[in-house]
């Protein structure tokens, strides 16, 4: 008895476990497979296929009801995803908000309507139920439920209100019955339903286990890089030891710069593979937390970044308002200032900066009662357009040298400590990212909040 008692609580903590990650954990898809190949073909097919459709059902094969005002409108609302931005940003939130609203008024409204228009017609019948099918492969599965069970409910409404009283909205019988008839539709749009959920379930369980690939083989990759960079730094050694043994001549000065340069450049690029690894754990990030001082958290991330130059580090100011502390993980809340730290250097060398004092400004204290970072740089800056995508992942402003995690790393790091990030900017006048965060300890001195945190630490 006991064990099967166990057997059913660990059965109900997995279903709780495997719901809360796939309906309220898991991110949203409002575009399945974006892309702008995939954004023009479903525009000219809904361009096309209405004109199209309206002379098969009126003419060549004549339903009881059509409609040549409301078939062109649905088709000429397919132009925006030919034509125009749409196509060219797929990630983008206005270009996901009106492809949603397209698929639902033409999909579940459009076609609940035009079945009982048609007093439910066999055609309409099936595709009604084929509908279903295409709708969950078209958007996110949690979107695609929400929309069926709306567009059913307002297009059968709507049908109600608008068709003529003497039309019969009852449901054809090919089998005897209004009741068989009925239970007949149910079953088979219940079958289409459910099939539809479970091939959309699985196509995007695939996508994430495919992106948690790719994510685990950059890791492997950067970590692999650490044994030849392990060599370099071992001759930088070898050769400062053989500089040593020699009199202080030109070339014992040579020997120390080359190995000066072998060991800069380990540093710089060990440095650069744990970012990689840090940002290749974006779906696995440490959720510990601990208590984390602004003031502290910017000053490490600052002072262990390996700049190539004098200029570089120069280049950075800071200006500490008023200290606070947060709970969070303070090495991911140092490397997500490192993050923007790098793109704001690659922003400076994009623009062919002179890296003067100031170029990149790091500010922190209080806004309204939460803790707030801003970190600016006068680069090339970012099209108003693509700042709705930079912290989606694979997502890249320099497709040169970007692998478009850096930013999404960073929300999601934010995210975790209760906080949000944002961006503001214009090309060639820089950008600004906002980071406001709930404080734990805030507006206090420096040295007071040294203190406050010790004291709460060993509590």
């Amino acid at each position: 008895m006991l064990n099967i008692w166990r057997f059913i609580t660990d059965s109900w903590r997995t279903t709780c476990k495997v719901v809360k990650e796939e309906v309220w954990s898991a991110p949203l898809e409002p575009i399945l497979h974006e892309s702008p190949l995939r954004l023009r073909f479903l525009g000219a097919y809904t361009v096309i296929g209405h004109p199209i459709f309206y002379w098969l059902w009126s003419h060549s094969l004549p339903l009881p009801y059509e409609s040549a005002p409301l078939r062109l409108l649905l088709a000429l609302l397919g132009i925006p995803m030919m034509v125009g931005r749409a196509p060219q940003h797929p990630g983008a939130r206005e270009t996901q908000v009106y492809f949603s609203f397209l698929v639902w008024l033409q999909l579940p409204l459009f076609f609940t309507w035009m079945y009982w228009m048609n007093q439910g017609h066999t055609v309409w019948l099936v595709s009604l139920c084929t509908m279903v099918v295409i709708y969950y492969h078209l958007t996110d599965w949690r979107l695609a439920t929400l929309g069926t069970v709306t567009g059913l409910v307002l297009g059968s409404g709507l049908s109600m209100f608008f068709a003529p009283s003497n039309r019969s909205l009852a449901i054809p019988s090919p089998w005897g019955t209004e009741l068989t008839a009925t239970l007949s539709l149910v079953a088979v749009f219940a079958f289409a339903w459910a099939s539809a959920i479970l091939l959309s379930w699985s196509s995007s369980n695939l996508r994430r286990e495919r992106l948690a690939h790719s994510l685990t083989t950059i890791g492997i990759m950067a970590h692999e890089l650490r044994t030849p960079l392990a060599t370099a730094s071992l001759m930088g050694e070898a050769l400062r030891n053989q500089a040593a043994q020699i009199a202080p001549t030109e070339q014992a000065h040579k020997l120390l710069r080359l190995a000066d340069r072998l060991q800069l450049l380990a540093r710089h690029m060990n440095y650069q593979i744990d970012t990689q690894i840090a940002n290749a754990k974006l779906r696995d990030l440490n959720r510990s937390t601990e208590l984390v001082s602004a003031f502290d958290v910017i000053r490490n991330a600052v002072s262990n970044y390996p700049f190539v130059s004098r200029l570089e580090s120069e280049s950075v100011e800071l200006i500490l308002h008023t200290e606070f502390a947060f709970s969070a993980n303070q090495q991911q809340f140092e490397q997500v200032l490192s993050n923007l730290l790098k793109n704001a250097l690659r922003s400076l060398y994009s623009a062919r900066s002179s890296f003067a004092p100031g170029a990149i400004r790091i500010e922190a204290g209080m806004h309204r009662g939460a803790g707030r970072i801003l970190f600016s740089d006068l680069g090339i800056g970012i099209e108003a357009e693509l700042l709705p995508m930079i912290f989606n992942p694979f997502f890249s402003t320099n497709s040169a040298s970007g692998h478009g995690l850096g930013l999404a790393f960073c929300k999601q790091v934010v995210g975790s400590a209760g906080g949000k990030i944002r961006a503001k900017s214009a090309p060639n006048l820089g950008a600004m990212f906002i980071i406001d965060i709930p404080v734990t300890i805030g507006g206090m001195s420096s040295a007071t909040l040294s203190s406050t945190m010790t004291r709460f630490s060993s509590t």
